[in-house]
């Protein structure tokens, strides 16, 4: 996935096709966070206020799902090019597909047993496809995080300022 140009700004994005089938099929894995890995607070919560927080990222779990397959289905956002696929995202895509990523890498990450550097973890065909979403997720996070980088970094055009009320004299 590279970054072609930054044009009105939106974000285009060159994919190979391989790329693009990967790419979906991260994003597919949306969302594995366990359902309560969100506590309300170190404490224990009110069981009312621990709900509430439950539903309320069920709802958004539920709006980012549709969200994503509007996205991947969008012939708008998503075209086929001479070489592979071009991909139109905004800033505000983006930030929101980083966070979808992040869940799918958190998400993997938990699956496997939150493991840590030191953690030898046994590569097989049940910790296979979570691994590689973890990693992937992580690649494509790179990706945008430094698309968004280089458009904070693009100068913006000049506008010609004129006067007004001056007679030309």
């Amino acid at each position: 996935m590279k970054l072609l140009r930054i044009e009105r700004r939106k974000y285009i994005f060159q994919l190979t096709t391989p790329e693009k089938r990967v790419l979906q099929a991260v994003l597919s894995r949306y969302s594995l966070l366990p359902r309560r890995s969100q506590p309300l607070s170190k404490s224990t919560p009110e069981k009312a206020d621990q709900r509430l927080l439950e539903e309320a990222l069920a709802a958004r779990r539920r709006d980012n799902q549709k969200q994503l397959q509007g996205l991947l289905k969008s012939k708008r956002r998503v075209q086929k090019a001479k070489v592979g696929w071009r991909m139109k995202l905004s800033g505000t895509d983006i930030e929101w597909m980083l966070q979808v990523l992040n869940d799918v890498r958190l998400g993997s990450w938990a699956v496997l047993g939150s493991p840590d550097l030191n953690h030898h973890l046994v590569v097989d065909d049940s910790t296979g496809p979570h691994l590689w979403a973890m990693e992937l997720s992580g690649y494509f996070q790179m990706r945008l995080l430094e698309a968004l980088q280089q458009g904070r970094a693009t100068p913006k055009p000049h506008k010609k300022r004129t006067r007004k009320g001056r007679s030309g004299k």
